[in-house]
């Protein structure tokens, strides 16, 4: 993505401004925690919202899913404190259902894809079709995928529809509190899979591309209401940033496609 330039800035500040203007005279303090995949267009829209709203956004981050200590589950299930939530689908919809979340609170930010990485300088394999992913799979000699809901996909449902759950079982891992890119970069994997959104920031990988579309999944990122919230008010504004259309480029521009309202 390029970067902002002081017009663009400008122009996004003055948008968001009226936008926000019923809200920014009593500054609030509001706690957010949101998901990997969400992360790079969080921290660019973040500092756009505090600047125009007067709001301080205390943020924290996790997995989706999974019980790893610092997951969005873990967290949850230790009492911690938080506003608004924002984190995949499937992790949501496990949230409302233990009555974590506000009924009817959910709005989609963003969808994101699976993507392919490897080590910069290394030999890019063929994933252009389903039989070409298989064969660059059994190939590999170790393989790192998610803890969250990209890496649940490829351990439950895709290694099994491709038939090669038992062996990847030998060279594929589960990671643990880490993005797969870091994993991928020091070579301790030689291929990566997880959201484009996570892999694209990397600068020691080579982006290979995307599931093919037969086996893709395409997950909703989406917030929530948390039950018990100190500053709904101020949450639902920040929902209406994320999704308003003077912001959509800058969430494109992170590997995701914008969900805006």
């Amino acid at each position: 993505m390029k970067p902002l330039n002081t017009v663009t800035l400008r122009g996004l500040l003055a948008s968001t401004l009226l936008a926000l203007a019923s809200v920014a005279a009593q500054a609030a303090e509001i706690r957010v925690i949101t998901s990997g995949a969400f992360t790079e267009a969080y921290k660019k829209l973040v500092p756009i919202f505090e600047a125009a709203s007067g709001h301080q956004v205390i943020s924290a981050f996790g997995a989706s899913i999974g019980n790893a200590p610092d997951s969005i589950p873990s967290r949850f299930a230790r009492g911690e404190k938080f506003d608004l939530v924002i984190l995949s689908e499937g992790g949501l919809e496990a949230l409302m259902k233990d009555g974590k979340l506000v009924d009817g609170s959910r709005v989609d930010l963003a969808r994101s894809q699976i993507g392919v990485a490897v080590r910069k300088g290394t030999r890019k394999p063929d994933i252009s079709s389903v039989e070409a992913l298989k064969q660059t799979l059994l190939n590999a000699k170790s393989v790192a995928y998610s803890a969250s809901a990209s890496g649940s996909y490829l351990s439950t449902e895709l290694f099994p529809k491709l038939g090669i759950a038992e062996q990847m079982q030998k060279t594929a891992q589960k990671i643990m509190s880490e993005r797969v890119g870091a994993v991928v970069a020091r070579g301790d994997a030689e291929l990566g899979f997880q959201q484009v959104s996570e892999l694209i920031y990397f600068k020691e990988l080579d982006f290979v591309g995307t599931l093919p579309e037969a086996v893709q999944q395409t997950i909703f990122f989406s917030s929530a209401l948390v039950q018990g919230a100190e500053q709904t008010e101020v949450a639902k504004q920040l929902v209406r940033f994320f999704t308003s259309p003077s912001v959509a480029e800058i969430v494109r521009g992170t590997g995701l496609d914008p969900a805006v309202q």
